[in-house]
């Protein structure tokens, strides 16, 4: 079993910025749970901005200390990434990485593992089909977060692969695996933040809330275009409020991508639930969400769009003991089971076929941007708002339903969901994917090579130059060039450091030019012999570069 874990994070701080994307939270939630429960001892975060270890460390633990020993390191650190054995992505491109591995010659040295967050964005698929392309083995992964998205994704493959086939021929069908892992939460936090009396009476006072009043929460984005039409939830809590006999209050816990969503929102609720008391709650402040969590008596997800995957909210919500009432859509038919943690709300969607290709169409012609695509998509899934409002009326007359399935929804997230058990199952996902590593074959010899597509800018463009500087090519100081007085030696010139870091120190460079005086015409490769082999590749740029400034002449 590993003890170490390296970690693909592109950006440098994992902190969380107003209005979070779903991928972002989810992401931060698993890397800390990979520190605080993985038992790794030790976890290295390779970034693409050189971030203080100090920085991370604190997102990493919050209050509780780390006995996991955090380090950083450039996304290009392959060494890292060799060293703890599994390489994993909180994103499902892989090909980019399994190129960088199969370059340095490194097939058999570590896994691969991405994480599908969304597969509804075209240049995503394009991304997770690109595996059956690039160097991806049997010891990698792409993990899928549901049983939804990994019918989806194989489908996609199978189909992807088939013309492959079709195209070029071969009875080889490359797929990556694809296992099947949830997302998770730290049940004992949500527990703890719900489970606060003060606060229960502290957030229904605040809304004016009696305490026979029942609270309908949803939390998340308020966008239209890429999480849930709100107009089928404001009229099942209206419908539910009339089958209960009392209206119900529906409290929306979230944040506006665009502020003009508040206005066509707020329209929305006066005109489909013109009897329910509506709450606008900033879903921002932690504080404040922690209070709904206690304030709450059901939680309403009616998801219609196929950005969405999986669903961390319902999650959350089961976590604090609320019911739920969802729409039967992706992800959420597999964390939530009708009729034990709540009810869900049955979906229809049209037959394939026109004009749903051309919406896709003008996306990929850029016509129509992603979100009009998905929103637009998501105005024919139809969910089924007659039974999401039944689920609330009964759970709104029955105290004790509510109390039932929230203890039935805490227990499921203790068993499936809380990130202990996860990062369990990614742990035991990484030492299966280590041992198909260890019984494969050595790595082909020549298996050291770099993407054809993305290459090595010099050889792909090799041809656009007279010539290219090897070691048999011959340099020689230009007539008239005083080293004592040289520009392009002295550092004065502030665009001379533009891409210095690739090259020779100027110190390097003065040394060099100092051997050349008088020499006449010497062989690259008899200068480089003096140099120390870790900083040969750099001279050679150095060299180039002279060259370029028109301190040495070549032939």
């Amino acid at each position: 079993m590993s003890v170490e874990l390296a970690i693909h994070h592109l950006g440098g701080g994992l902190g969380l910025g107003p209005n979070p994307f779903g991928r972002d939270v989810a992401n931060l939630a698993l890397y800390r749970a990979f520190a605080r429960h993985g038992g790794y001892q030790r976890l290295h975060m390779l970034t693409s901005v050189e971030t203080p270890v100090a920085q991370i460390t604190q997102a990493l633990q919050g209050a509780t200390a780390l006995s996991t020993r955090i380090e950083t390191g450039s996304l290009l650190d392959l060494a890292r990434a060799r060293q703890a054995g599994t390489l994993f992505r909180g994103k499902a491109d892989l090909a980019e990485m399994a190129w960088a591995r199969r370059g340095s010659g490194l097939d058999n040295a570590y896994s691969l593992v991405g994480l599908i967050h969304t597969i509804a964005p075209p240049l995503t698929r394009e991304e997770i089909a690109q595996a059956s392309l690039a160097p991806v083995h049997p010891w990698d992964a792409i993990i899928c977060t549901s049983p939804a998205v990994h019918a989806s994704i194989s489908t996609m493959f199978r189909d992807w692969t088939d013309y492959l086939g079709e195209r070029f021929g071969g009875p080889q069908r490359p797929m990556p695996h694809l296992p099947i892992l949830p997302l998770g939460v730290e049940l004992d936090d949500i527990t703890a933040l719900a489970d606060r009396p003060d606060a229960r009476r502290r957030a229904r006072e605040r809304l004016g809330l009696g305490e026979e009043d029942v609270l309908v929460l949803w939390v998340g984005r308020l966008s239209f275009f890429e999480k849930a039409s709100p107009q089928p939830m404001f009229r099942a809590v209206e419908e539910a409020g009339r089958l209960a006999g009392r209206p119900l209050h529906f409290a929306l816990a979230g944040w506006f991508p665009e502020e003009f969503h508040r206005g066509v929102f707020e329209a929305a609720g006066r005109a489909y639930a013109p009897s329910s008391p509506l709450h606008w709650v900033d879903g921002n402040d932690p504080e404040i969400l922690g209070e709904m969590w206690a304030a709450a008596d059901i939680f309403l997800s009616l998801v219609d769009n196929i950005q969405e995957t999986f669903g961390l909210a319902p999650i959350e919500a089961m976590a604090a003991g609320l019911p739920i009432v969802a729409s039967d859509w992706d992800g959420y038919r597999y964390t939530i089971r009708h009729g034990q943690e709540g009810f869900l709300a049955p979906t229809l969607i049209p037959s394939p076929g026109p004009p749903s290709a051309t919406l896709l169409r003008r996306h990929l012609a850029r016509l129509d941007t992603y979100q009009a695509y998905v929103g637009q998509a998501a105005q024919y899934t139809a969910v089924d708002v007659g039974a999401a409002a039944r689920g609330l009326a009964e759970l709104a007359t029955s105290r004790e339903l509510r109390q039932r399935m929230g203890a039935a929804g805490r227990a499921r997230v203790r068993e499936t969901f809380d990130w202990k058990r996860v990062v369990a199952g990614y742990r035991s996902l990484f030492d299966d994917l280590a041992e198909i590593r260890r019984q494969a074959p050595p790595a082909a010899p020549g298996a050291r090579r770099l993407n054809p597509v993305h290459g090595d800018p010099f050889l792909d463009h090799r041809s656009f130059a007279t010539g290219s500087l090897t070691a048999d090519t011959q340099i020689a100081l230009r007539p008239g060039v005083d080293l004592a007085t040289e520009p392009a030696l002295s550092g004065q010139v502030q665009l001379d450091a533009f891409g210095e870091p690739w090259r020779a120190s100027r110190e390097e460079l003065r040394t060099l030019t100092r051997t050349l005086e008088g020499a006449g015409w010497s062989r690259v490769g008899d200068l480089l012999a003096a140099i120390a082999p870790e900083r040969r590749a750099r001279t050679t740029y150095g060299l180039a570069w002279l060259c370029k400034m028109g301190v040495l002449d070549w032939r």
